[in-house]
Formats: structure tokens, C-alpha cells, sequence
């Protein structure tokens, strides 16, 4: 058998386990083809959108609609036939469009492809506006054309898609039975392009830097690896673009952004995906504090530009972005929410570690009091921080990149905020001591070499940079599926991911 017969018999093979319908629907589009006809068009483009003729004529009279003739293109999501004539409801991605066909006022051809016409079929109609006896914005159709024959049938429309794995696995179908869902992506896409419009309107550039690395840097997490065959080098996808980013504010881009994905090796959770979208910003000039300002001014403008208020509800849970936010230090949190009320032991190490052992906290290997006071927080703290709130002054420890505070340096110039008990954003005074950073490079590598699989790695170049000069600066990141997750009242990451990281699907073998 050559090549051309064995593709021939996997194609068959594979069109002949098609469902039922699916295969009745095949036949139709190959008769159509047969008949010298296209069950696949490209060549009409329509003339208006359904949101623009609801939006425009959706509260005019029936006598004052005008005479025009006006053509609409869109997938077919229901079809009632009386007789002499149907009504279609045809959504082409702005809204929906009630289509009125009588039979008689159709060609030949047109009654032809009529009975041609399934639900999921996507159409291209044109015809007049007018009401119908129930008062419904219509489109009388005097011409109608079969652009793409729908094969699979759609899910059916009253129970829509409901199983949460399908809809992620076959986000096509979510999109289309699902109003609710792309009205998700909607305030997705939204919220993207104000955050883009507000860094433009400051003077910030907006950059882009790699996405292999050579080095696992940037943050701790453990990253994913691959291989580049041409150099035989091994790659991590970057698990954050802080070093190349601040590479840039040494070279004089003073004030740079940038917008794009990030990857963790790590679990899926309602708050993770391996793959996710992340901002970060950094400034020369600035410190920690500006940010903070800059982070409470476009969480705030945001909201209110979205929904003309500063009040949204969250899993029923009413959230105010009205500023100013709460602040205060991590040990201040500690000591507020926490069991632990002793501020004069706070640093204490063998206070610290009978907390934890009462609390059932986990203690690791070679962890420090920075990092007994940051689990602490972790453990009893977080989840209590439902309003949006800024957490300052983490332990050192747990800030490998961050500028160590002047008058105290247990802890840095950093803050963290969190909304409903997670974080959103982190930022910090950016570490521009060649020696201090190399320091702590080398407690991450040692940390490493323990066995700690999230430590960073030494980027001697990223030192070498800082060695020519990093001037004050100040940079933060914003978690944008978990902020768009409170904006869109979703409960998991996944649900504003368009194609979220699942087990592969059963694999076709034919």
C-alpha cells in the first residue's frame, strides 16, 4: 500500500467511527459538493454585526426601522419550522439574531439549502429588519448561503455543556453554548488592554524578554526543562522576567513593562496553572512604596472603569477597591491574626518553632527565622486577608531579590498584596549591591545543592550588570488570571484560562 492509499484508509477508518449524526451531516456536505456546490465558503462577507443592529434599531418602532437591506453572517443555535416558514437564531460573536425565512420568498436555491441546514451550521443571510407579533428585532431573509457545514452536532441547548472537563477540553463548545463564558474573556481581554493603556500613559516602554533560559532564575519555583538540540545546551522555560527586566533598567530603560507568560513546574490548584499570565514593572527612581501607590491606583481605576463603581462581590463576599487599601508589616499581620501574640518573640527561633510544632507547620531543612515567620504568615495569616490589603517587610529570607530595609535589615523594602486570602501582586526596592546579591546567589545555590528544587541558580552575568550599575529602582508583578478571576466572580484559575493545562484526552489511533 503507498502513502496516498494508507492516508486513504485512516481517513476512512477514522470518518467511519463518527457518530451517527455526524456521518448524515458528512453525507449532506459531500452532496453538496457532488452537485458542484461549497459546503465551505469564503467569499460573502456580511454588512452588519448582531450587536450593531440590536444596539442601533433594538428599541426602534416597527415603522421606523429602515428599508435597507442589511447581511449577516453566524453560527446557527436554533431553528423552529412551521410550515411555511422557520425562525433561526444566528450568533456570529456579538449577539444573537433572530432570522425569519418564508419559504415562499425564497429562490429555489435558497429553499434548497434551507433543508440543507442543521444547528451549529454557520450562514451568511441577507434581508430587511422589521418586528415580529411578539415584538422581537428580525431579519425577514430574502437570500441565504451555506458558508460551513457544521458535522458534529452541538451540545443540546437548554442543558448546554455543563462537565467542567469538557468545557476546559473543548473550550470551542464552551464559547459558543456559554454567554457567561465569553463574557469572561471579554473582562479578560479588558482588563489587558486597560492595564497596557495605563503603563503607556505613565511613559513606560513595553518590552519583551526571553522566555528559555539557561539559568532557573528570577524567583523560587521549580521550573520546567528542555533542551535545545543546535547549541546541545540544556533550557528552563522562565519561571519569571525579573533579571532580564532590570538588565534593561541598567541599560537605561528606565521605566519598562512587560506582559506575557510564565511557567512553574509545580501543582494545579484553583489558584495555579503551570502556564499563566503575569505583569511586571520596574522603575528607576522609584521605591516600593511608589509602586504601592501605582498598584492601588490601577486596581482601583480599573475596577471602577469596569463597573462605575469600587464595589465588586467575590464568591458572595463583597470586596471594596475604594482607596486608600489597608497596610501593614508582615509581623504586624502576625501579630493581629495569628495565635501568636508575643511581639517580643517574634524572632525568636525556639519560639517560633514550638508555634509551628503546635500549629502543625512543616519545618524544613535549614530554614532560618525569616522562614518560620514567613509559614507562620502562610499558615494562619493569608486567608484572613479578604479585602484588598498590603502585607510589607517579609524576612530576608524569603526575599532572595529584594533591597534589605536600612534600619532593619531582618527584612526588606517589599509588600505584598492579597484579595479574598491570595496574592495578587508582590513587589520590592530592587537589590543593586553586586555583593549582597551575590550572597545570597550563593545561600540559593547551597539551597539547591540541599536538595531544594525551587532555589534559583548564581546568574554571574545578571551580577556583572549590577556591578556596572542598577540605579534606584523599584519593580512589582501582578498575577493577572487571579485578578481577572476576582473581576469575572470565577472560582478557579481555569475558568479564565482560555485552554488550561489538562491530562491528555484518550489519543485517536488510526
Amino acid at each position: 500500500m503507498d502513502m496516498s492509499d494508507k492516508i486513504k484508509s485512516r481517513v476512512a477508518n477514522y470518518l467511519n467511527d463518527l457518530p451517527q449524526q455526524a456521518k448524515e451531516r458528512l453525507e449532506i456536505a459531500k452532496s453538496i459538493q457532488a452537485q458542484g456546490g461549497l459546503a465551505y465558503q469564503t467569499s460573502r462577507k456580511p454588512n452588519a454585526l448582531a450587536a450593531q443592529l440590536m444596539r442601533e434599531f433594538g428599541e426602534t418602532a416597527a415603522d421606523k426601522l429602515p428599508t435597507q437591506s442589511y447581511s449577516v453572517s453566524g453560527r446557527i443555535m436554533s431553528m423552529r419550522d412551521f410550515g411555511g416558514g422557520a425562525f433561526i437564531v444566528c450568533a456570529d460573536g456579538t449577539d444573537e439574531m433572530q432570522l425569519f425565512v418564508s419559504k415562499q420568498a425564497l429562490s429555489e436555491q435558497g429553499l434548497k439549502t434551507y433543508s440543507q441546514l442543521h444547528v451549529g451550521d454557520i450562514v451568511y443571510t441577507q434581508g430587511t429588519l422589521f418586528r415580529t407579533k411578539t415584538n422581537v428585532l428580525s431579519l425577514k431573509v430574502a437570500d441565504l448561503h451555506l458558508m460551513t457545514k457544521s458535522i458534529r452536532p452541538l451540545p443540546e441547548k437548554y442543558h448546554g455543556l455543563s462537565d467542567t472537563e469538557l468545557r476546559y477540553r473543548k473550550r470551542y463548545l464552551d464559547l459558543i453554548m456559554n454567554k457567561d463564558v465569553r463574557k469572561v474573556f471579554n473582562i479578560r481581554s479588558s482588563t489587558i488592554a486597560f492595564i497596557r493603556q495605563f503603563f503607556l500613559a505613565r511613559n513606560y516602554m513595553e518590552v519583551e524578554t526571553p522566555m528559555l533560559h539557561s539559568i532557573q532564575g528570577g524567583t523560587t519555583a521549580r521550573p520546567f526543562n528542555t533542551h535545545h538540540n543546535a547549541l546541545d545546551i540544556p533550557l528552563y522555560l522562565r519561571i519569571a522576567p525579573e533579571l532580564h527586566l532590570k538588565r534593561l533598567v541598567v541599560g537605561g530603560l528606565n521605566r519598562v513593562f512587560e506582559l506575557n507568560r510564565n511557567f512553574r513546574n509545580e501543582g494545579i490548584s484553583l489558584k495555579h496553572n503551570p502556564e499563566f499570565t503575569l505583569l511586571e514593572f520596574y522603575e528607576a527612581n522609584a521605591t516600593f512604596r511608589d509602586l504601592q501607590a501605582m498598584v492601588e491606583e490601577l486596581l482601583s481605576t480599573l475596577v471602577f472603569n469596569m463597573f462605575g463603581q469600587y464595589e465588586i462581590t467575590y464568591s458572595e463576599q463583597l470586596l471594596s477597591f475604594k482607596p486608600p487599601f489597608r497596610a501593614m508589616t508582615m509581623e504586624e499581620s502576625i501579630l493581629e491574626f495569628s495565635e501568636f501574640k508575643d511581639k517580643a518573640l517574634l524572632r525568636d527561633r525556639k519560639a517560633l518553632e514550638s508555634y509551628c510544632s503546635r500549629k502543625h507547620i512543616q519545618i524544613q531543612k535549614g530554614w532560618s527565622e525569616g522562614d518560620l515567620i514567613n509559614a507562620i504568615f502562610e499558615n494562619d495569616v493569608e486567608a484572613k486577608l479578604i479585602q484588598p490589603t498590603f502585607i510589607t517587610h517579609q524576612p530576608v529570607a524569603v526575599s532572595p531579590l529584594a533591597r534589605r530595609n536600612d534600619k532593619d535589615p531582618f527584612v526588606v523594602d517589599r509588600f505584598e498584596m492579597f484579595i479574598f486570602g491570595r496574592e495578587i501582586s508582590n513587589a520590592f526596592n530592587e537589590l543593586n549591591d553586586p555583593v549582597d546579591q551575590l550572597s545570597r546567589f550563593f545561600e540559593q545555590d547551597e539551597r539547591k545543592k540541599q536538595g531544594d528544587l525551587d532555589a534559583c541558580e548564581v546568574d554571574y552575568d545578571y551580577i556583572e550588570a549590577l556591578e556596572i550599575g542598577l540605579p534606584p529602582t523599584a519593580g512589582a508583578g501582578i498575577g493577572i488570571d487571579r485578578l481577572v478571576m476576582l473581576l469575572a466572580d470565577v472560582p478557579s484559575i481555569r475558568d479564565v484560562i482560555l485552554f488550561p493545562l489538562l491530562k491528555p484526552d484518550q489519543q485517536h489511533e488510526y
